[in-house]
């Protein structure tokens, strides 16, 4: 009885290590379907290379914001305290918020070298670290400073200082 179970695991075995064997026709039939997928794409982008026409791209510069812009602007208003920075005005434009302060100076690393005098503003009410790129007395100019910021950075908001 043990000769034929011992038989019958052999088996078995040697059965299920050979049924894993990949068969090579397979691989053959993949390799074919990718390089015809290869040949379909390339002459796409061949196409696509031959079609494309030259268009000219004019920037655009931050008009004047006028009075009735600058009054619909909405202003988060905290209690803030500067960590690192020389001191904030009235309002500040914010181009980052986070938890970690690390972090926060990474932005503001980011800022001075693309020549803000960017400062770290702390709330301690939300534990949240604002990194403040530039600040004004002029709500107008703070404004126009921010529309010019989202362009990097989409969620650049003021921040009006108690």
């Amino acid at each position: 009885m043990k000769k034929f179970f011992v038989l019958g695991l052999g088996l078995g075995a040697v059965l299920s290590m050979t049924s894993c064997k990949s068969s090579e026709s397979a691989y053959k039939k993949a390799y074919e379907k990718a390089k015809q997928q290869q040949a379909v794409a390339t002459e796409q982008e061949s196409t696509q290379t031959q079609t494309t026409t030259q268009v000219e791209v004019t920037p655009v510069t931050p008009a004047e914001t006028s009075s009735a812009d600058v009054n619909s602007v909405q202003v988060q208003s905290e209690k803030v305290t500067v960590v690192a920075g020389d001191g904030l005005k009235a309002y500040s434009v914010v181009c980052g918020s986070f938890s970690l302060k690390a972090k926060a100076e990474g932005l503001q690393k980011t800022l001075t070298n693309a020549g803000y005098n960017a400062q770290i503003a702390y709330h301690a009410d939300k534990n949240m670290y604002r990194v403040v790129a530039s600040t004004y007395d002029d709500k107008a100019a703070a404004v126009q400073s921010r529309n010019v910021l989202r362009t990097t950075y989409s969620d650049a908001w003021l921040l009006y200082s108690k």
